[in-house]
């Protein structure tokens, strides 16, 4: 019964313990906010990463798959799967109506996706990742008054969801960081700047004069054909969260991108006959081909087990085709078929190997803790010298003694590990805040607030020294020294960027709680404060009663 009323006791009447658990409490909340911050990173780049792409991707680069409508209808028809779509990649040059270069243009190198709206729509929810776009009641209320998406102007759903203008025809969707004159706020949205810095719809990519992108068809045997060039107007922009997409990427339409590579539907011609007209006879027809398919799993089924059923269905496709001899071109056997997290491997692993990195490096803090608290119960058993004796005089075991500081040593590990979730919920929930606060100068009450508490620690600090205490003195003047330095910095502060945008793959730093690693870092720090009380504990079992009652 002694044992919890003496843990109580020494816990609430004396400083010392507070600090253990302070550093604990820092110990733990350092641990949960690097390793929460590396998963949301992970996490982050999982799901931008995957932006439209599905679930599992077939890919057949420059040549590109034949008959590609064919197989696409056998995907759909497998159980595994929701729906697919083609798409035809390639890089291309595209010359912007307005930028920095000289003349007024800009040629910028893009990621070029040719694709089918409507089916990649039902693969990757496409209409959600246009920024441009009508907001939903519930987004309406939580934008700023001069947010341009209020404006009906800006809207253009049908346009964006079409890759056509209203007049029908054909357009170009750009990622949002293209143009040089979409700003990203602090909050995370957009505003379209002109030259002077403020909102100016003249410089909205649709309501310009279009843009002029160049291709290069590459034949199968890695020759390059004429170069193609095409003006289209612009009628959305894309948001997919990663810098990189957002960057790079412009979607045009599926028909277009085919015709511009080559990759369309074209006769085949005879080498050696010639028909009436003297013209050389055609003898078959070369289907359009798509460079990627993008396919969605059925609700509960994982993307292996669809990857597995696309391979046997890709392999029977190809070899109906080749059985068949009305068909002049083959389909490739092979192809490559990967779930989306195989085809971002050397994205997603990278990142992966470096949070277990960061796991395990800033795990070294539990052994710091661990230190801490054998320092500090070192101190708080020398200072209980006399009470361990008069505990073993009046029967307490040894062991009772060892469990008085076990039980210690664990409360201490329990209330730091809590106050140090705590504040990691805190820093993390609101770490963007944080962020943005600290792009910004600091607000004047701030200042004045930061310089009043610098004044009162000094005279604090003049009331320690006339009262002649060498205690108080020290503590205000090194209280007063670290408030001035605070001050000063927030005097000279005028904003400065930590995680830009345009180095890291995501805009925002992730917010979200990593509770897996909150809990097992609370375990840790329970452990590891029990570990370093041990050696105090056993310390002051092995005390003699005899003579720490004359110790002093």
């Amino acid at each position: 019964m002694y044992a919890p009323l003496l843990t109580n006791r020494y816990l609430t009447s004396r400083i010392i313990p507070l600090i253990a658990a302070g550093a604990v409490t820092l110990c733990v909340a350092l641990v949960i906010v690097v390793v929460s911050v590396m998963t949301g990173f992970l996490d982050m780049v999982r799901g931008s990463g995957k932006t439209l792409i599905g679930d599992v991707v077939v890919s057949r680069s420059i040549s590109g798959i034949p008959y590609y409508e064919e197989f696409i209808r056998d995907v759909e028809a497998l159980p595994q799967a929701e729906a697919a779509s083609p798409i035809v990649e390639t890089f291309g040059l595209m010359q912007m109506p307005y930028g920095t270069g000289d003349g007024g243009s800009q040629i910028e190198t893009v990621q070029v996706w040719g694709i089918d709206p409507a089916s990649l729509d039902r693969v990757a929810d496409y209409h959600s990742k246009l920024y441009w776009t009508k907001p939903s009641p519930e987004l309406a209320k939580t934008l700023a008054p001069d947010d341009p998406r209020l404006d009906p102007m800006y809207q253009r759903d049908a346009e964006g969801l079409a890759l056509k203008t209203r007049d029908g025809q054909p357009g170009l969707v750009l990622g949002i960081e293209i143009s040089p004159f979409n700003r990203r706020t602090a909050d995370g949205t957009y505003r379209t700047e002109g030259d002077f810095g403020t909102q100016d719809a003249g410089h909205f990519m649709p309501n310009t004069s279009g843009a002029t992108l160049t291709l290069v068809p590459v034949s199968d045997r890695g020759s390059l054909g004429g170069e193609k060039k095409r003006r289209f107007a612009i009628v959305n922009e894309l948001q997919s969260g990663v810098y990189q997409i957002d960057a790079q990427r412009v979607l045009a339409p599926l028909d277009v991108v085919q015709e511009m590579l080559r990759l369309d539907k074209a006769p085949i011609v005879s080498p050696t006959e010639v028909d009436d007209n003297g013209r050389p006879k055609v003898i078959g027809e070369s289907p359009a081909r798509a460079t990627t398919i993008v396919i969605k799993a059925k609700p509960g089924v994982s993307a292996i087990a669809l990857r597995d059923a696309v391979e046997v269905a890709y392999k029977d496709f190809a070899l109906r085709v080749a059985a068949d001899p009305s068909r002049k071109v083959k389909v490739p056997l092979r192809a490559i078929v990967a779930t989306w997290e195989e085809r971002l491997a050397d994205l997603i692993g990278p990142v992966e190997k470096e949070r277990e990195l960061m796991r395990t490096l800033f795990s070294i803090v539990y052994v710091v803790c661990a230190a801490l608290v054998l320092a500090i119960f070192w101190a708080i058993v020398q200072e209980k010298t006399r009470d361990i004796g008069i505990l073993r005089a009046v029967g307490a075991s040894r062991k009772g003694v060892l469990w008085i500081f076990l039980r210690y040593g664990m409360m201490i590990g329990v209330v730091g590990s809590a106050l140090g979730v705590l504040l990691a919920w805190a820093i993390i929930s609101r770490i963007n805040d944080i962020h943005a606060m600290l792009g910004t100068p600091a607000a004047l009450w701030l200042k004045i607030l930061a310089w009043s508490a610098v004044a009162g620690a000094v005279a604090m600090t003049v009331r320690g020294a006339r009262r002649a205490s060498a205690l108080q003195t020290v503590l205000w003047l090194f209280g007063t020294l670290g408030l001035a330095g605070v001050a000063t910095a927030l005097l000279f502060h005028r904003g400065f960027l930590i995680w830009d945008p345009s180095v890291y793959y995501f805009s925002r730093i992730p917010s979200e709680m990593d509770w897996v690693t909150a809990g097992t870092t609370v375990i840790g720090g329970i452990i590891f404060s029990i570990v370093g009380a041990s050696i105090p504990a056993a310390h002051a079992a092995d005390t003699d009663p005899v003579q720490s009652l004359r110790y002093e």
